[in-house]
């Protein structure tokens, strides 16, 4: 995997990141990860929708926690979008996790078999082999239309401006 140019840090250190990096109006690329019950799951199942790829590192933190109880809040405000909450945790954790919280609202799935998604979209962070914590917003055709690599990996993302972007589509 490539290095990516994108400049991030995790608890004030910099991590470098793997991949390619994901732009504004791209074409989203497919990806195969892993959902519940081992369960493939390709963007491509979510096609003619809109939506919100929710990154982060692991649900066992707490930042990584309320980004998930944010986003599940959050979508059914958000006409016809899926909320994809990827990360490397393996999908019995990120059921275990959801179930625990009430989540139902967002679709957990796993990037930890192959990093497809991470690799694709230059989340992977090379010290740790995990997902960088960032937003990726897709449109109905397949447009990337939003992405924030969060700086400081250990804060949360600017969640109004990726639901603003989710709002105007």
């Amino acid at each position: 995997m490539k290095e990516s140019s994108v400049k991030v840090k995790f608890g004030g250190n910099p991590v470098t990141l793997l991949g390619n990096e994901i732009k504004v109006g791209d074409k989203a690329p497919d990806f195969n990860a892993v959902g519940a019950g081992l369960a493939p799951v390709k963007l491509s199942d979510f096609a003619g929708k809109n939506v919100i790829i929710a990154v982060y590192p692991s649900v066992d933190t707490s930042v990584c926690a309320a980004q998930n109880r944010r986003f599940n809040a959050e979508v059914n405000n958000l006409k016809g979008a899926v909320v994809l909450s990827i990360s490397c945790d393996l999908p019995f954790a990120q059921s275990r996790f959801c179930a625990a919280e009430g989540l139902e609202n967002i679709k957990t799935i796993s990037d930890h078999k192959d990093l497809d998604f991470g690799e694709k979209y230059g989340f992977v962070i090379k010290e740790f082999r995990l997902l960088a914590r960032g937003t990726v917003v897709i449109d109905k055709s397949g447009v990337v239309r939003y992405v924030e690599y969060v700086p400081e990996i250990t804060t949360e993302p600017n969640y109004e401006a990726a639901l603003a972007v989710v709002k105007g589509l």
